[in-house]
C-alpha cells in the first residue's frame, strides 16, 4: 500500500510539472494553489493550539445525540476550515472510546456541511473584495505572532497567517485565470447535457485527486468561474467531482490507519458517493432550486459564484438528510466489514494506535483501557492458571475451598511463555505510549499524574508474574505430595490468592462495589503484615519435624511471595477502577 501512495505521488508530480512547463501562465495559478494549500495548513495548525481542550470536550460531549453530533461537526468545521482536525479528532477518540462510531459518523457527516463554507468564503469576500490588500496585513502580524513563545500567541499568528495566504492563493489564481484567458479561452472546451457533466465530474475528482484537497479545488473552481473560464453548468459537476474526489484522499489516508480510521474513511466514502450520485442524477432540479432561491435572498442571476456555494450548501445538506435514516444500517455494516483482528500468537495492543496520541485525553483512555484489558485477561490466566485453578471456577459462585480442593491437576503452566506471548508485548507498549504523551503532548498535572499511576499498575503485573512463576513451581511440586501437611499449606496459599483473585472480579464488575472495597482493604493490610512474619502453622510444622528443611525453606519463601502477589494485586485493581473518572478531563 505505501508503494502504490508513493508510486500515485511521483505520477501527479510529473503531470503537475509538465502542464506548468506547458503554459508559464499556469505558473500563477500553480502558485495560488500552493499559497492557498499552506494557508489551510497552517490554519489548521493555528486553531489546534486554541481546541486542545475545549473542542474536545464539546466533540466528545455532543455525540450522543445524532442531531447534535451532526449540528457541532458542521459549525467547528465551518468556524476552524478544516474538517481533516475534526475527522483526527473523531477517528482518535473512537479508537479510545470515548464517543462511539454512531456519534462519530454524526460528527463526519457535519463535517461535510461544515466544508461547505469555503466555497462561501471564497465567494462572498475572497473574489468579491480586494481581499488581498488584507492578506498582507495577516501576514506580517501572523509572522510577528508565531515567533512569540507562549503558545496561545504562536497559535494566533498561525490562524492570522494563514487565513492571509488563504486570500492571497484566491488573488493569484483568480488573477492567473485573467491573464490565462488572453490566450486560451477554456470555455471553448465547454461540453453541454449530460455528458458534460459527467466530464466535468470526473475531472472534479482528479484534481482533488491531485490537491489532496476538496476546499482548495472548489476554490480554484471559483475562481475559474469568476473569471468567465468555464462555464456555469461545468462548474456545478466540477463541484460534484470534488466532493467525490476528496474521498479518495480519505481512502488513501486510511490505509496505514487503525479499524477507527478505516471505518470512518468508509462511511466517509459510501457518504460522498451517495452524495455525489444523487447531485449527478438531480443536477438539474438542484439547479433550478437554486435559481429559486437566489431570487429569493436576493443574489443576481448572473452572480454564479453564489449560486455555486449555494448548490454546494445545498447537494451536501440533502446527502446528509439522505443518509440519515440508514446511519444504524451503515453503523452495522461498518462494523461488520471492518472487523477488529483476532487470533494472533502474541496478543497486540487492543486500544493502542497512533491515532490515539493525537490528543492527552485519548491516550490516556486508551492506556486504561489497554491496562485494564491486560489485567482481566493476561494477568488473571497466568495466576489462575499458574496455582493450577481454572478461571472459570474462580468468578462462578462454587465455595473456595470446595475449588482449591477439587484442582489437583498439575496444567503445567510456563509462566515464562505466557508473558512472552500474552504480557511482553502490550506491557512494552503501554510503557511507549504513555512516555510518548508525556514527552509530546501538553499534559496537565492531574494527567501527568494518572500516566504516572497507569504504568506503576503495568509494572507491577509484570512484577506479579515474576512472583507467581517463583510460587508456582513448588506449588506443582507439592500439589498431590505423600506428605499432607506441605500439600494443606500450599492449598492455604492457594485459598489466599483465590479469594482476592474473586473479590477484585467482583469489585471491578461493581457488584456492591463498596463492601467488596472494604474486603479489598483488609486483605491487603494482612498481606502486608504476613509479609514481615512466617504463619503460626508454618512454624509448629517446622517445630514437630512434620517438614523437610527444604519444605520449610520453600514455604517460608513462598509465603513472601503470596503476600506480594496479593498486596501488588490490589494495588493494581485500586489503580486502574479507583474512583478516578475526574482525572480523565481534557482539563481541570
Amino acid at each position: 500500500m505505501g508503494l502504490f501512495k508513493k508510486l500515485l505521488f511521483y505520477i501527479l508530480l510529473g503531470i503537475l510539472a509538465v502542464l506548468l512547463l506547458i503554459n508559464s501562465n499556469l505558473k500563477t495559478i500553480g502558485a495560488g494553489v500552493a499559497i492557498l494549500l499552506f494557508g489551510m495548513i497552517m490554519l489548521e495548525e493555528g486553531f489546534r493550539v486554541f481546541t486542545k481542550g475545549p473542542l474536545q470536550n464539546l466533540l466528545k460531549r455532543a455525540t450522543h445525540k445524532l442531531y447534535k453530533s451532526i449540528g457541532v461537526g458542521a459549525v467547528v468545521t465551518a468556524l476552524i476550515q478544516s474538517s481533516s482536525l475534526v475527522s483526527v479528532i473523531t477517528i482518535s477518540f473512537i479508537s479510545a472510546g470515548l464517543i462511539t462510531l454512531n456519534g462519530g459518523l454524526g460528527l463526519i457527516f457535519g463535517a461535510n456541511i461544515g466544508t461547505t463554507a469555503t466555497a462561501w468564503l471564497v465567494a462572498v469576500f475572497g473574489l468579491k473584495l480586494q481581499i488581498s490588500a488584507l492578506a498582507m496585513p495577516m501576514l506580517v502580524f501572523g509572522v510577528v505572532f508565531s515567533f512569540q513563545k507562549k503558545a496561545e500567541f504562536k497559535g494566533l499568528g498561525n490562524v492570522l497567517a494563514g487565513l492571509g495566504f488563504f486570500f492571497l492563493g484566491i488573488h493569484y489564481m483568480k488573477e492567473g485565470f485573467d491573464v490565462f484567458k488572453a490566450y486560451i479561452d477554456l470555455t471553448q472546451y465547454a461540453i453541454p447535457g449530460f455528458w458534460g457533466v459527467v466530464v466535468y465530474t470526473g475531472l472534479g475528482i482528479l484534481v482533488t485527486t491531485i490537491l489532496q484537497s476538496s476546499s482548495a479545488t472548489l476554490a480554484l473552481i471559483l475562481a475559474a468561474l469568476s473569471a468567465g473560464q468555464i462555464e456555469y453548468e461545468n462548474a456545478l459537476a466540477l463541484a460534484i467531482g470534488a466532493n467525490v474526489g476528496t474521498t479518495i484522499t480519505a481512502v488513501l489516508g486510511s490505509l496505514g490507519s487503525n479499524v477507527a480510521g478505516r471505518r470512518l474513511a468508509g462511511a466517509h466514502l459510501i457518504f460522498n458517493l451517495v452524495t455525489g450520485l444523487v447531485a449527478l442524477v438531480f443536477i438539474y432540479p438542484l439547479a433550478d432550486l437554486v435559481n429559486i432561491l437566489s431570487e429569493i435572498v436576493g443574489i443576481a442571476t448572473t452572480d454564479y459564484t453564489l449560486k455555486l456555494a449555494l448548490f454546494h450548501t445545498i447537494f451536501n445538506i440533502l446527502g446528509v438528510l439522505i443518509m440519515i435514516p440508514f446511519i444504524k444500517k451503515l453503523e452495522h455494516f461498518l462494523l461488520v466489514f471492518f472487523k477488529e483482528k483476532v487470533g494472533q500468537d502474541i496478543d497486540e495492543p487492543k486500544f493502542l494506535n497512533e491515532t490515539v496520541l493525537q490528543f492527552p485525553s485519548g491516550v490516556i483512555v486508551s492506556l486504561i483501557n489497554e491496562a485494564k484489558y491486560l489485567y482481566e485477561n493476561a494477568i488473571f490466566e497466568i495466576v489462575a492458571h499458574g496455582l493450577n485453578i481454572h478461571r472459570e471456577a474462580i468468578i462462578s459462585n462454587i465455595g473456595i475451598k470446595e475449588i482449591v480442593k477439587g484442582s489437583k491437576e498439575d496444567f503445567k503452566t510456563n509462566v515464562r511463555e505466557l508473558y512472552s506471548s500474552k504480557v511482553k508485548t502490550i506491557y512494552g507498549e503501554i510503557i511507549r505510549y504513555a512516555t510518548t504523551a508525556q514527552s509530546d503532548l501538553k499534559m496537565t498535572k492531574v494527567q501527568n499524574t494518572r500516566l504516572s499511576e497507569i504504568r506503576i499498575a503495568s509494572r507491577k503485573m509484570v512484577e506479579i508474574i515474576e512472583d507467581v512463576r517463583e510460587l508456582g513451581r513448588n506449588v506443582s511440586y507439592y500439589l498431590n505430595s505423600d506428605n499432607k501437611y506441605i500439600s494443606k499449606e500450599y492449598d492455604k496459599f492457594r485459598k489466599k490468592i483465590v479469594k482476592v483473585l474473586r473479590v477484585i472480579y467482583l469489585f471491578r464488575k461493581e457488584v456492591d462495589r463498596e463492601a467488596q472495597y472494604s474486603k479489598l482493604l483488609v486483605l491487603k493490610e494482612e498481606a502486608r503484615k504476613g509479609k514481615h512474619q512466617s504463619t503460626k502453622s508454618i512454624n509448629k510444622l517446622i517445630r514437630n519435624d512434620l517438614i523437610t528443611v527444604d519444605m520449610a525453606s520453600s514455604l517460608v519463601n513462598d509465603n513472601d511471595h503470596v503476600n506480594d502477589i496479593v498486596k501488588k494485586l490490589i494495588e493494581v485493581a485500586e489503580l486502574l477502577y479507583g474512583e478516578t473518572d475526574t482525572l480523565l478531563e481534557v482539563r481541570k
